[in-house]
């Protein structure tokens, strides 16, 4: 297990909670899976940790970076304006804002913010905030890796045997 890693994700894990960020620790986990543990241009240069494109109304700065996306089952390369936050903090504050105000246009993101555990969170919110289609899988094995260690497998086991 990579202690960086594990540390980050704490850190982040933190900054989720103090933001009122439901599911803090599988926030993490998303925010590490999307950059990269904090290494990413986005997130080191506008502490952006979801790839949030920039609002139509802007809040908060901008920052311009080439972007991957999956679309019609296929990676397409272009540029993106994503959201320049002044702390981490706000990034997560942001990122709930933005799933309660599109819980109605996206049904998915209200099933998330009232799943009752961290795997429905995950699966519900993944199905439309990325184009990645493994999005919930890779972070859920995170938060196995990083979270769960040694239980991962009681866990996984009991969670399954409830479904």
């Amino acid at each position: 297990m990579d202690q960086e890693k594990k540390q980050w994700l704490q850190n982040t894990a933190e900054q989720a909670s103090l933001a009122g960020h439901i599911f803090a620790q599988m926030a993490a986990c998303e925010a590490g899976l999307e950059s990269n543990f904090g290494q990413s241009k986005l997130s080191s240069e506008a502490n952006n940790l979801f790839g949030m494109k920039q609002h139509s109304h802007p809040i908060f700065g901008t920052l311009s970076l080439p972007t991957r996306e999956f679309l019609n089952n296929q990676w397409v390369v272009g540029q993106a304006e994503w959201v320049k936050y002044p702390t981490v903090e706000d990034c997560f504050r942001d990122r709930m804002a933005t799933l309660e105000r599109l819980r109605d246009a996206y049904p998915h993101y209200g099933m998330a913010l009232t799943a009752p555990d961290e795997y429905t969170y995950i699966n519900e919110v993944s199905k439309t905030w990325s184009t990645d289609p493994a999005r919930a899988e890779k972070c859920t094995a995170i938060y196995s890796q990083y979270f769960l260690g040694d239980n991962a497998e009681a866990v996984h086991r009991a969670v399954n045997e409830e479904d």
